[in-house]
């Protein structure tokens, strides 16, 4: 069956019967009809069809990247609106643009994209927040092994590969779910931070450090310049309009008081583990 997973977001073309207005913007290229079957196709999808079939569970539109469709023949605009009125009737369909398309052929959720119906032949999409920066609902990774006789360190993919790193990413998802937010991953343009999440109008991206085993300044004070990092990026690349709050996530409670404030004073939301403030 079609995973549509939370409403908000298609995880995967797996058991998808898709439909298309066209050709399909995808990172900068127009691609045909046929390509994008094909793409889909060898990615789990069952079936397309040429018109919104009683079958299809996801409509492709291209050029919804546009946030504006508008045509006089109402060609595109005539599927869109059908699709929206089958999934307000209780169908299980979703609409995505050629943003979504590149993000799953590529792995990575697409968000099942809200209408805004401005008249008989004008279709608006509705932005996300945290659009281009979040990128669907937290998978759990797995842990790997490493090398203790590996020369060359990387200090960041080490404490990613510890189980005190996941067990506080797992717990902080814990806490943003009971407060009825939605853990997510980075999206395929985003900077590397572990997890995000959007709360009223502010998107927040965490790092998040293990205390144990390791030096405790080193560790905050990586994370601190890890995070300050993103946050910039972000910026610089004009992926948000939106305010982008940093988060500092440590395992546990620091040694010394002094790190709220330093973290504050550059901006950065420090909480710790395992009440995260609670």
């Amino acid at each position: 069956m079609a995973d549509t997973k939370a409403s908000e977001w298609v995880t995967s073309f797996l058991g998808h019967v898709l439909a298309f207005t066209g050709k399909v913007w995808i990172d900068g290229t127009w691609t045909i009809r046929e390509d994008c079957v094909r793409m889909a196709e060898a990615r789990g999808a069952v079936d397309w069809k040429p018109d919104m079939s009683g079958r299809v569970t996801l409509l492709v539109h291209g050029d919804l990247a546009s946030q504006h469709v508008s045509d006089r023949t109402r060609q595109y605009s005539k599927k869109l609106i059908l699709a929206d009125s089958l999934r307000r009737s209780g169908k299980p369909i979703a609409i995505i643009d050629g943003q979504g398309f590149a993000d799953l052929v590529n792995g990575y959720p697409a968000r099942n994209r809200k209408l805004l119906f401005a008249g008989p032949s004008e279709v608006l999409v509705l932005p996300d927040l945290g659009e281009g920066i979040l990128g669907g609902p937290l998978s759990t990774r797995q842990i790997p092994a490493h090398d203790p006789s590996e020369l060359t360190l990387n200090l960041e993919a080490l404490d990613r590969g510890t189980a005190a790193h996941e067990a506080t990413v797992a717990a902080l998802s814990r806490m943003l779910e009971r407060r009825g937010l939605l853990p997510q991953r980075p999206g395929r343009h985003a900077p590397a931070f572990d997890l995000g999440w959007t709360d009223d109008d502010v998107v927040n991206i965490a790092e998040v450090k293990s205390l144990t085993g390791t030096d405790e300044t080193q560790q905050i004070r990586l994370g601190l310049g890890q995070v300050l990092d993103y946050a910039q990026q972000i910026r610089l690349s004009g992926l948000s309009s939106s305010p982008v709050q940093p988060v500092l996530v440590l395992e546990h409670e620091p040694s010394h008081p002094r790190w709220t404030e330093t973290a504050s004073s550059a901006g950065v939301k420090l909480i710790w583990g395992p009440a995260f403030g609670k």
